[in-house]
């Protein structure tokens, strides 16, 4: 995505291990018009119940349910995701992938004001465009370090060891790169169970370049070595890799 509406400090921020109790999900309610087959209402939740949630059962069942889900949300084919004249939508997809794994990343969150009111230990209600507002890639690469613990987010510091830690327990694996240039569209994107038929590509059996699944100015169900080590993009500032269980 294009401008980031929160706002995204200039300066790196150090990553902050400790959870905060104060804080809490912005989340919106569901809304009917949010709908794969639709552009709409794309800051809330998508209505629909034939998009499968992750089984938390086994980690054989949260890895199946993984790729049914990916398969439901069809990133390649669904016209919420597809690219427009002014944007592309990593951080849609994103944020779809999470809310049906059962995991929490914001696709809006609380403006400076509703955050210290919180922090204060204040009640806020989400309220689009009044107590909350889109937060974008860029902006989500800030959110990791400084919220993403308070959440159940854990950093990492390798695409093999995120690939692995994947594999093995079924979780939820996010790359999240900032842009150089404020204003200017970062990337977010999940890292994947790899199957039979998609593998992580590998060298001296190391990953190299994860299996993925992305929004974007291309859209991929499922890729790796196609878009290389694109989080080393000179375009990119920063960047982080983060794993939830």
């Amino acid at each position: 995505m294009e401008e980031s509406t929160v706002s995204v400090a200039s300066v790196q921020l150090d990553d902050n291990p400790i959870p905060n109790s104060q804080i809490k999900k912005a989340d919106l309610l569901p809304d009917p018009e949010s709908r794969l087959d639709s552009m709409e209402m794309k800051e809330k939740p998508i209505a629909d119940s034939t998009i499968p949630f992750r089984d938390l059962t086994t980690i054989a069942s949260k890895k199946e349910s993984i790729h049914q889900l990916i398969d439901k949300l069809d990133v390649e084919q669904n016209i919420r995701y597809q690219r427009t004249v002014e944007d592309t939508y990593c951080n849609v997809y994103s944020y779809d992938y999470c809310y049906f794994s059962k995991v929490y990343l914001p696709t809006v969150w609380w403006t400076d004001e509703s955050l210290e009111k919180i922090l204060n230990g204040q009640e806020v209600e989400a309220i689009f465009e009044e107590t909350v507002d889109r937060i974008y890639s860029s902006a989500i690469h800030d959110w990791f370090l400084q919220w993403g613990a308070s959440f159940g987010w854990k950093r990492m510091f390798s695409v093999d060891e995120i690939q692995n830690e994947v594999n093995t327990n079924g979780g939820i694996g996010m790359i999240c790169a900032k842009r150089k240039e404020k204003g200017l569209s970062g990337h977010i994107v999940p890292v994947v169970p790899e199957t039979d038929l998609h593998k992580a590509y590998r060298e001296n059996n190391k990953v190299v370049y994860p299996l993925q699944s992305q929004a974007g100015k291309l859209n991929y169900n499922y890729f790796s070595e196609v878009r290389k080590d694109w989080w080393n993009d000179e375009l990119y500032s920063s960047h982080v890799f983060y794993y939830h269980e």
